[in-house]
């Protein structure tokens, strides 16, 4: 397992390689130095030496991919690709272009992040769950078809109107919770507790319909005949041969959303004001701060190579028929 990890490790440098030029060729497409320095000065008459003096503090003053003027290797290293890309291997994301230090924002925006995706993820993950077994268990019947027909209906609803439904009826119309904010500590739960809400109920459909389509499957194979067979009931058949049979596809698809609980939510983050992850990610793209769009993109892309690594290793807990080479 560990030559198999390693492997996959080296693997996923090109793969990184290949993310960070992405990026920079799509925001440079989009904006060019001397955009984003007009946009950050913020005046409508900027002087010339005013956009070559922000360029150079931020180091956006040499040429994009390749540098004539200089030699040797140095006509590639004294790049602004090159000298704002390779510290990101290190982890080393700099200061953004509005002068922050972006590692220390990472380090106090996760925690928001972390407190909204966290209990979506394993409140969803039990409710989806159990809801799917329930349906399964009452398959074929009107129980089963009425289910269906929601869970599609609540799959067609955009999460924005979850979002917006949720702040009028619970925040404006019955008062119970803030409609957005965020406050520090023990003081938080309450500005959580409407994200968390809508963050559920907006996962329901699409997580439930997929997980009673797994169990489904699993009910149509040999082992749960030979299960019925040997006079087991259908409970025990549901919760201790078919869900523990479907734990692969199950891990597959919390695993993978792992990153996602440190990235946070782009548009959840921004309608609550929470100052998570991903508000800071829709504000470093509306200011065109590519600094932080740069590391946000890398960091989003080393956390989902990690998921997929770490899935691989769930899948030999689960069946120890599976072997990594």
């Amino acid at each position: 397992m560990t030559a198999y990890i390693v492997r996959r490790l080296l693997y996923a440098i090109p793969i990184l390689i290949g993310v960070n030029l992405l990026t920079f060729m799509l925001f440079f497409v989009v904006n060019s130095p001397d955009d984003m320095a007009r946009m950050h000065l913020g005046q409508k008459r900027v002087t010339e030496e005013a956009i070559q003096s922000w360029k150079a503090e931020r180091g956006y003053d040499r040429p994009l991919l390749y540098n004539a003027e200089a030699d040797g290797l140095a006509s590639l290293t004294d790049t602004i690709l090159f000298q704002k890309s390779v510290k990101l291997f290190v982890f080393q994301f700099g200061s953004s272009d509005a002068g922050r230090d972006i590692g220390y924002d990472i380090s106090q925006r996760m925690w928001p992040s972390l407190a909204i995706a966290l209990p979506v993820l394993l409140i969803g993950l039990a409710f989806n769950i159990s809801y799917a077994l329930f349906i399964v268990f009452f398959r074929a019947t009107y129980v089963d078809i009425g289910s269906v027909v929601l869970l599609v209906a609540m799959m067609s609803i955009s999460g924005l109107f979850y979002i917006i439904g949720g702040q009028f009826l619970i925040g404006k119309l019955w008062h119970l919770v803030p409609i957005s904010g965020y406050d520090q500590g023990l003081n938080a739960w309450k500005f959580l507790i409407l994200p968390v809400i809508v963050g559920v109920v907006g996962g329901i459909g699409a997580g439930t319909r997929w997980y009673r389509t797994l169990f489904l499957e699993e009910i149509g194979r040999d082992y749960v005949r030979t299960a019925r067979a040997k006079g087991l009931s259908e409970r025990v058949v549901l919760f201790r041969h078919v869900l523990r049979n479907a734990l692969i596809p199950i891990l597959t698809g919390v695993v993978v959303v792992l990153p996602l609980l440190f990235m946070g939510s782009l548009i959840t983050e921004s309608f609550f004001g929470i100052p998570g992850l991903g508000s800071y990610t829709i504000d470093a793209i509306s200011n065109q701060d590519f600094a932080i769009v740069r590391a946000m993109v890398f960091l989003g892309a080393v956390l989902y190579i990690l998921g997929l690594i770490l899935t691989d290793i769930s899948y030999t807990l689960v069946d120890p028929r599976v072997r990594l080479q």
